[in-house]
């Protein structure tokens, strides 16, 4: 019980190390965690505003060589359900975001070797001449376009914000420990690799979010591993504006360590509120975990609903699918 006193007293200052956050995980009951969370919530965002964007998720293909053990919507370049997205298909997306009142476009998709840097620079150019902002690109998929296209990352990032790229989402990440990515992903960026992505991002004025996927085979060391190796990289740049963890969606016979329910998301949530003091927002990840707890998210740390996600193709593979219109976002 001394512990989670003094983890309870370091919650309430900002000051959060790795074991009184462990403390807090594992012993904090949890209206008492969500407390603390939505306190910390209000200190840093003090207005009582959740924002929200109206964007659509573009997956512009769903071939990947990388074949991690989770993913329920890559296809092999051979299988009669994989693609690549013809420009007339981009346009049309484009068209209907922007009638719908979508001023952002989250541009993501699979490690296709024959797609190079040039074809990624000509449809970020063309969603931008829309009036589109591109927030685009996972770290894997910059890393593997500097490892095709022989250009070091920062190459490739240069050349992507020349041709109009305005973000980069926070995707890939899983968790942040080496050991865990070599059982789910282990074809994808390294954890060091992730974090070099990032920090190059930030050095050249690209602001990015940062992401958890939870509930699989990591434990709860690695978690906290993954938050502090987040936090320590914002210390140094400044550069992430939003943190979302996610539980792991399993999809038919892809590996599992058990369902994620409501309470479990909410403790991790409310964790990652307290330990990240200096991301500004932390995101309810209302896609995976539908409307109510969504909302119930608002309460144990969260201050943004991410997106009204016109369009989400990932996570609907592993078979969860939920929806809000802007009217229902803004209800919540």
């Amino acid at each position: 019980m001394k512990a989670l006193k003094e983890a309870l007293a370091q919650a309430q200052q900002d000051v959060l190390d790795q074991e009184a956050a462990r403390a807090l995980y594992e012993q904090a009951d949890l209206p008492t965690l969500g407390q603390l969370a939505h306190a910390a919530r209000l200190r840093h965002n003090p207005e009582p505003v959740v924002t929200y964007a109206v964007d659509r998720n573009i997956n512009y293909t769903n071939v990947c060589v990388s074949r991690c053990a989770f993913c329920a919507f890559c296809r092999d370049r051979d299988h009669p359900e994989a693609y690549v997205m013809d420009r007339e298909t981009l346009e049309k997306k484009c068209d209907e975001t922007l009638a719908l009142g979508g001023t952002h476009i989250l541009y993501q998709g699979g490690l296709h070797p024959g797609l190079d840097l040039w074809w990624h620079e000509e449809r970020v150019r063309f969603m931008r001449q829309k009036g589109l902002h591109v927030h685009g690109f996972s770290p894997p998929e910059i890393v593997f376009l500097a490892e095709r296209s022989g250009l070091s990352i920062a190459g490739v990032l240069e050349r992507l914000v020349r041709a109009g790229l305005g973000s980069i989402p926070g995707g890939g990440a899983e968790i942040l420990s080496d050991r865990v990515r070599q059982q789910i992903s282990p074809r994808k960026a390294s954890t060091s690799q992730w974090l070099e992505v990032m920090e190059t991002a930030h050095g050249l004025g690209l602001k990015t979010t940062a992401t958890m996927m939870f509930g699989h085979v990591e434990t709860v060391e690695d978690r906290l591993l993954h938050l502090f190796a987040v936090r320590k990289l914002q210390e140094k740049t400044e550069g992430f504006t939003a943190f979302i963890p996610w539980p792991y969606q399993p999809g038919p016979g892809i590996v599992r360590a058990g369902p994620t329910g409501g309470a479990a998301y909410l403790r991790m949530l409310a964790l990652s509120r307290l330990v990240l003091h200096n991301v500004p927002h932390v995101q309810a990840s209302w896609v995976t975990q539908g409307a109510a707890i969504g909302q119930v998210a608002l309460h144990f740390g969260a201050d943004d609903l991410g997106s009204t996600m016109i369009e989400e193709n990932v996570v609907a593979a592993a078979g969860v699918s939920h929806r809000l219109s802007e009217a229902q976002m803004v209800h919540l």
